[in-house]
């Protein structure tokens, strides 16, 4: 006989809607405490709900809900983006203006680029809405959403900030990371330079999923020029300015700093997440994996900012990491390096969104 639970799980595909409203939304609390009922029958259930992300807009909400925190589940996930048809009705309704979930669907992107085949995202096309001005790149889509559908802009039930979570997943990737530093012909602008911005969002998720991205893309050695050039992409300012905070410091060194450090006011604050400060600290370290690199830093003063950040952050993490970097800057050059040759002491791991999202 089967459990009432079960018989609740099985109502999910009733023909009438009623009862699949009733069942969706009842069933949501068991997604995150009795995951193992939706793997029924070689994951029945999911199969199930992966067809209702198109119902009507409150059963798609419930169901959107419970596949995000089912897709913390290894079997769940990989069902869930190794489906192509199922990923591909997900990024042809997140993208749509008047789409009411679109939030959720970004969160349950964020979950599933976690799995490595989540890559292959590259590749994928679809015609985009007039609206969005993209593209039929699905990567290029995605990018255009989140600038410009920040704050409701674009959609007035979204705001997007769970791409960002997607982007740093998908820098893990050599051949994605390459897409964020390469200019996109269809607008001539290097996507990496549209999101650099958010560095001191107000959205505690976009600045992280931000700063992830920015870091992941560091591991590119080649492409430091670009990152560190005020002609190129220009990450500097970008990576410095969340990590300043309202410090006074001698005139002869804020006059050697970037121009956007040099005339910050008085409420200037650092970011209130520690974990944000830390990534922006292990980005500047990649950045002086190269000679020109430490140079370039120690030209532009970023020394005296680090050192109070080290003294102003009670952070173990933080300080850590701001000891590393100042011994790399403040060591002795023992010659030159080969061109394009990476520090080995200085590598740290690709940097992951910390957690599956839950709602």
């Amino acid at each position: 006989m089967p459990t009432e639970l079960e018989e609740l799980v099985g109502f999910i595909a009733h023909s009438n809607p009623q009862i699949r409203l009733l069942a969706t939304q009842n069933l949501v609390p068991y997604s995150t405490d009795e995951p193992a009922i939706f793997k029924a029958e070689e994951l029945t259930p999911i199969k199930n709900l992966k067809l209702l992300i198109r119902d009507q807009p409150e059963i798609a909400e419930h169901v959107l809900t419970m596949l995000i925190n089912l897709s913390g589940d290894p079997d769940i996930l990989n069902d869930l983006a190794k489906d192509d048809k199922f990923i591909g009705v997900v990024l042809d309704h997140i993208v749509g203006q008047e789409e009411p979930n679109a939030n959720f669907l970004a969160m349950l992107l964020a979950n599933i680029a976690k799995h490595d085949s989540f890559k292959d995202i590259l590749q994928r096309k679809q015609q985009a809405p007039e609206a969005l001005g993209s593209d039929d790149s699905v990567m290029n889509q995605l990018m255009d959403l989140f600038v410009k559908g920040q704050d409701g802009a674009y959609n007035k039930k979204a705001d997007y900030d769970y791409l960002a979570y997607v982007f740093a997943d998908l820098a893990k990737h050599i051949e994605i990371r390459q897409y964020f530093l390469t200019e996109q012909k269809y607008d001539g602008v290097i996507p990496l330079t549209k999101i650099r911005v958010f560095t001191e969002h107000k959205s505690d998720v976009r600045r992280k999923g931000v700063a992830s991205t920015i870091k992941n893309a560091a591991f590119d050695i080649a492409s430091h020029p670009s990152l560190m050039s005020d002609e190129g992409i220009n990450v500097l300012p970008y990576v410095l300015l969340p990590i300043t905070g309202n410090e006074e410091y001698d005139v002869e060194d804020t006059m050697e700093m970037l121009p956007d450090l040099q005339l910050l006011s008085p409420d200037k604050r650092r970011d209130s997440d520690t974990k944000n400060i830390q990534t922006h600290v292990e980005t500047l370290m990649l950045l002086a994996t190269t000679r020109e690199g430490r140079d370039l830093m120690r030209r532009v003063k970023v020394y005296p900012i680090v050192r109070e950040t080290h003294l102003r952050v009670d952070d173990e993490d933080v300080r850590d990491a701001c000891d590393r970097l100042v011994q790399v800057l403040m060591r002795d050059e023992e010659g030159e390096e080969k061109e394009g040759r990476m520090d080995s002491r200085l590598v740290q791991e690709i940097d992951e969104d910390d957690d599956i999202v839950e709602v």
